[in-house]
């Protein structure tokens, strides 16, 4: 059986690699609150490891709407199941700990040299390697580049890491995502940020710099490793960012739509040029290395030359469960075709303003469910309870 489980911050947990690292308090709020997320894209005969308390009974109204063949493991059941195959967001050494002392059987985790390996591919470094690959196929309607500073620290000057970029450009860390771990410099480099780059270098020995691109929109192509070479598409997914780069949400439609819009700016043509050069770069990383799910994050971007408009095919490789694939499986598999809506995961500073906008949301936005597919309203995807901070929705 897989054992499906949301921990949302192991992408920090990755970036720390301790086995006993401890997520910030607002990070195991989200772990808890939307602990029961798995469900909406975890496979047939499944489980998924959530407290029982109001997630039992939220699981039990949701299969009598919908079509969901999945049950609920608790912690304290995970010795009945220790010969799972455990389906975590993604893998890193605090969750490998939490698993084994939970009862799961070793041979069923990640080895710690697995995850030595894992962690390496996690690396926003290879960004650098799929940069040279399209320019070495020499793929048209493709902008984007990465720069590698290395080094102990002791000194980031502006002039450098400008170089090339226009003075307008964004740092990032080795380790992280959902566009955390970044520091913009629109105006040059101020003394916080060059404290900021010094602190990564020492910690992590490198950071990466980027130019600022005049980005039109986002959007993710979503794969599959199969562990043995081959990386399959699973389809796009569109999502919306904040002026900071962090993930607000994502855009609920099919994969035709998706291309429709992309060939508002590139062709057709040289989008799925850019998907099959993108997948044997994949192959070469990932293919006989890592078995799971990862998502592209790219860009379509403005810019001046031959082409009005090209796409930043490799902004960001997600080795690991994304946000878009979640998006992706809700819309094929819970939404009305030709239907369209919104995916979000929001935070609220109490939990009685999340529970009234709640309220006011499932009386503003009726939920019509049509053979077991919603074709409008609001629906939360997970329970609302008198402690949640976090809700998972969709309003279609």
């Amino acid at each position: 059986m897989k054992l499906y489980v949301f921990n949302p911050d192991t992408d920090m947990a990755m970036a720390n690699n301790e086995e006993n690292y401890m997520a910030p308090a607002s990070a195991r709020r989200m772990a808890q609150d939307l602990a029961i997320l798995p469900i909406w894209y975890a496979q047939p005969g499944s489980a998924v490891l959530a407290p029982s308390a109001y997630n039992a009974d939220f699981l039990q109204r949701m299969k009598n709407v919908f079509s969901l063949s999945v049950q609920l493991v608790t912690e304290p059941e995970l010795p009945d199941y220790a010969d799972s195959q455990i389906m975590p967001w993604g893998w890193n050494p605090a969750f490998r700990k939490r698993m084994l002392k939970g009862g799961i059987a070793v041979r069923k985790l990640l080895t710690t040299d697995d995850l030595s390996e894992y962690r390496g591919l996690s690396s926003r470094v290879h960004t650098i390697f799929l940069c040279l690959i399209f320019d070495v196929h020499k793929v048209d309607y493709v902008c984007g580049k990465h720069r590698l500073v290395e080094g102990n620290g002791k000194e980031v000057f502006s002039d450098v890491v400008a170089k090339g970029f226009g003075g307008s450009y964004v740092f990032k860390s080795i380790w992280s995502g959902s566009g955390k771990g970044l520091r913009w410099c629109r105006r040059g480099l101020t003394k916080a940020t060059a404290d900021w780059c010094k602190r990564e270098l020492n910690e992590h020995g490198a950071i990466i710099v980027e130019p600022i691109y005049d980005k039109v929109g986002d959007f993710a192509m979503e794969f599959y490793s199969d562990g043995q070479g081959k990386i399959l598409f699973t389809g796009y997914s569109r999502f919306i960012t904040n002026e900071q780069g962090a993930y607000h949400g994502n855009i609920l439609i099919s994969d035709v739509e998706v291309e429709q819009w992309l060939r508002q700016y590139v062709p057709l043509q040289a989008v799925v040029n850019i998907r099959e050069c993108l997948q044997k770069g994949l192959e070469t990383i990932y293919g006989e290395s890592y078995t799971g799910p990862l998502g592209v994050d790219m860009m379509v971007c403005r810019q001046e030359g031959e082409h009005p408009y090209a796409i930043h095919p490799h902004v960001e490789v997600n080795v690991r469960m994304t946000m878009g694939i979640v998006a992706h499986q809700l819309y094929k598999n819970f939404v009305t075709p030709d239907s369209e809506g919104f995916f979000s995961i929001d935070y609220y500073s109490s939990n009685e303003a999340l529970r009234t906008q709640h309220e006011q949301d499932t009386k503003d936005y009726p939920l019509i469910v049509e053979n077991g597919r919603v074709s409008s309203g609001y629906l939360a995807l997970t329970p609302i309870t008198p402690q949640s901070r976090y809700r998972a929705y969709m309003r279609i």
